[in-house]
């Protein structure tokens, strides 16, 4: 059997891996965004309380993803949970670290400009520095989304969803019918969701980028 004929055989099941994939790292991004860009707009104004949360989200990276999803199988079993929770930890750096440096980068001309017109300081966030630090905040958003995307694979090992389950299954099989291909077919689904993602926000950025600081 070739690898295409494998494929087709197989492909309701490795659809369903795909989404299970796909549905993960979206919530857990989801998740990630609200969270480090809440927690940017609170202290990019203030140098140390930024450096503090900056070095903190940074330790998450230093964890191997083996250990962190061991440590979370205690506290939160096998499954979902772990797997959201991890992923979230992953994603926070990139775009806290982004979300933190767009708004230093708004001239602060600008934002004078917009105070002596009267504006206030949540008026001035949401109608001047997010909108000029969005393309920035957007590239961090695509990093962790690549980041996410491979991590999300060695969830398995806690009983996630994605791809990464033909993935472990083919190695732990290697050498028997079919092995090899699960872990092409798990990889190369990584591979082809991580571009789809990768368009998507891309995309986005070019859509809602305000036009005058398009590249």
């Amino acid at each position: 059997m070739s690898f295409f004929q494998y494929l087709s055989v197989n492909r309701e099941y490795i659809l369903g891996l795909a989404i299970g994939h796909a549905v993960v790292v979206a919530i857990s991004l989801a998740i990630a965004i609200v969270i480090a860009v809440s927690v940017g707009v609170l202290v990019y104004r203030t140098e140390r309380a930024a450096n503090i949360v900056l070095a903190i989200a940074s330790t998450f990276l230093t964890i191997p993803s083996f250990a962190l999803f061991g440590l979370f199988i205690p506290i939160f079993g096998l499954g979902y949970e772990p797997t959201i929770v991890a992923l979230v930890f992953y994603g926070l750096l990139p775009i806290l670290r982004n979300t933190v440096t767009g708004l230093h980068s708004v001239d602060p001309a600008i934002v004078e400009s917009a105070q002596g017109m009267g504006m206030g300081a949540f008026r001035r966030l949401v109608r001047i520095e997010m909108p000029l630090a969005w393309p920035v905040i957007i590239a961090g958003v695509r990093v962790s989304t690549m980041l996410l995307m491979g991590i999300a694979a060695i969830a398995a090992v806690v009983s996630g969803p994605g791809l990464g389950n033909d993935i472990f299954d083919g190695l732990s099989r290697i050498g028997g019918a079919g092995a090899l291909y699960q872990v092409l077919d798990g990889t190369l689904g990584v591979v082809v969701l991580a571009l789809i993602f990768d368009t998507f926000f891309n995309l986005l950025s070019r859509l809602t980028t305000p036009r005058g600081i398009r590249d």
